[in-house]
């Protein structure tokens, strides 16, 4: 590489060049392998929606979440009455009461020819006959028992529960409105999100699931490359010439779902020439480095990347550089 005579410097050049001492901390300038970033947009979404779906048909006589809220798996989201139901376990229950007082009735007659069966008054057909009824109206009462539990099981299907837990993000009912079974309550964002960016096709071959990701903090354009994410998955379908990805980083969960955040993608790596910031200086809107023993050179810096600024021209691989300390 060629080097600037110290005759042909400036004055104000030749101010600037100084001797290394001996406790400075010394670089070997080398080429490195440096990962390009794309800068894309990605966009916060659930890896799965759950919807709270009604069960029964009937009015929707509660509903105790609106979007936003944050819910347990098996909450309690809304409530549907039928009233028919009542109807018919108010029925039931007094049919229950008919035959609960005709069984006393039954056992009391038993009780009565089973005495007169003893004194040899009544034939044991008599006395199987009065058993007989007993038992139908026992088999009655069990019959309407179980219908009575079908309908407060019915009756309790009316309760709307939240499938998974998550985030609320769609109530489409309002109170009072009549639903029919299977109808969506409240769709649930799973507690899991994802980043889902599109890249240009021509970067595909780059994607893979680990690649790094750089991520910004919440705010779009005001906000600053703070975190790191990867790439979890890459779809095998092109969407309208573009490849998607979906990108797992930490604190997704404090995003609004659906919002845009900025990522920088790797996409690719190439060498390139880096120097730690400490080794360069910056004096009058020019970029320095100083050689071990010979004095500074003027450096062309580009971007900062991992374990460094790249740098455009000015050093080559063998270099010695010297620190410029704190």
């Amino acid at each position: 590489m060629r080097r600037l005579s110290p005759f042909l410097l400036t004055p104000l050049a030749l101010l600037f060049m100084t001797a290394t001492g001996p406790s400075a901390e010394v670089h070997v300038v080398e080429r490195t392998g440096v990962r390009d970033y794309r800068p894309v947009f990605g966009t916060v979404e659930s890896v799965k929606e759950a919807r709270a779906r009604t069960r029964i048909a009937g009015t929707l006589e509660a509903l105790v979440v609106s979007e936003g809220d944050e819910v347990a798996t098996g909450a309690v989201l809304a409530r549907v009455v039928d009233a028919k139901l009542d109807q018919e376990l108010a029925a039931v229950a007094a049919g229950l009461r008919a035959l609960e007082a005709e069984r006393e009735l039954a056992r009391i007659e038993l009780r009565r020819v089973s005495e007169l069966r003893r004194r040899g008054a009544v034939s044991a057909s008599v006395l199987d006959e009065a058993r007989t009824t007993l038992d139908v109206v026992e088999q009655t009462i069990a019959a309407r028992t179980a219908e009575r539990a079908v309908i407060e099981e019915r009756r309790a299907e009316g309760a709307v529960l939240a499938p998974s837990g998550g985030r609320v993000l769609q109530v489409p009912v309002t109170e009072g409105t009549a639903v029919q079974p299977g109808e969506t309550v409240a769709t649930i964002a799973t507690a899991d999100f994802v980043l889902r960016a599109h890249l240009p096709e021509r970067h595909a071959r780059f994607l893979e699931v680990g690649g790094g990701v750089r991520v910004a903090t919440q705010g779009l354009v005001a906000s600053e490359i703070t975190g790191s994410g990867r790439i979890v998955k890459v779809y095998p379908e092109l969407d309208d010439g573009r490849v998607v990805v979906d990108v797992e980083a930490q604190g997704l969960g404090d995003f609004f779902v659906g919002e845009r955040v900025r990522l920088e993608v790797a996409t690719g790596e190439r060498a390139a020439v880096v120097v730690p910031e400490r080794f360069l200086t910056r004096r009058y809107g020019v970029t320095f480095a100083r050689l071990d023993g010979a004095g500074e050179v003027v450096v062309q810096p580009g971007l900062v990347v991992e374990g460094g600024v790249e740098i455009l021209a000015g050093l080559e691989a063998g270099d010695r550089l010297a620190s410029y300390g704190d």
